[in-house]
């Protein structure tokens, strides 16, 4: 899978201001919402906050995978936003985010929600492919660099 697959440039924010982790979430759930006509924002959210209570989505070093599996998803898709200032986001590590990657697969894509988050997990893991992400100064700069990455 590459991210080019399920990443479109108007999926791709940069320098976005966060505020809060809720509010964050609802502002990439809107974000969702209008991208795809089938999917309900509020759904979304309340797919990714009630994946949130399972435990942050936060894997450290400023960086949040929020992910959930959604009815009203019909293909594995993908939102990349970069914030202006780190937000609170409950991370394993205690660090503020502010680099954010949000996957929603659909309910009955189990193996493939899995897989897909082993190869986002892999991407983010590399320091070089953050620095490219962070240091992106617009949307179209932000989307370029993140499917023409090579791990």
């Amino acid at each position: 899978m590459e991210l080019s697959d399920i990443l479109t440039p108007d999926r791709c924010l940069c320098k976005i201001q966060g505020f809060s982790k809720k509010r964050l979430l609802k502002t990439l759930s809107a974000i969702l919402g209008e991208s795809f006509s089938n999917l309900d924002e509020n759904q979304v959210f309340d797919s990714m906050m009630a994946r949130e209570q399972l435990g942050s989505t936060g894997i450290g070093d400023g960086i949040a995978i929020p992910h959930c599996r959604v009815p009203e998803c019909n293909e594995i898709t993908g939102c990349l936003i970069t914030l202006e200032t780190y937000v609170d986001y409950d991370s394993t590590d205690g660090k503020p985010v502010d680099l954010i990657f949000v996957l929603i697969v659909p309910e009955e894509k189990e193996e493939d929600h899995i897989k897909t988050l082993a190869v986002l997990a892999e991407k983010f893991h590399s320091k070089n492919f953050c620095d490219l992400l962070r240091n992106a100064q617009n949307n179209d700069e932000l989307y370029h660099h993140a499917i023409s990455h090579k791990s």
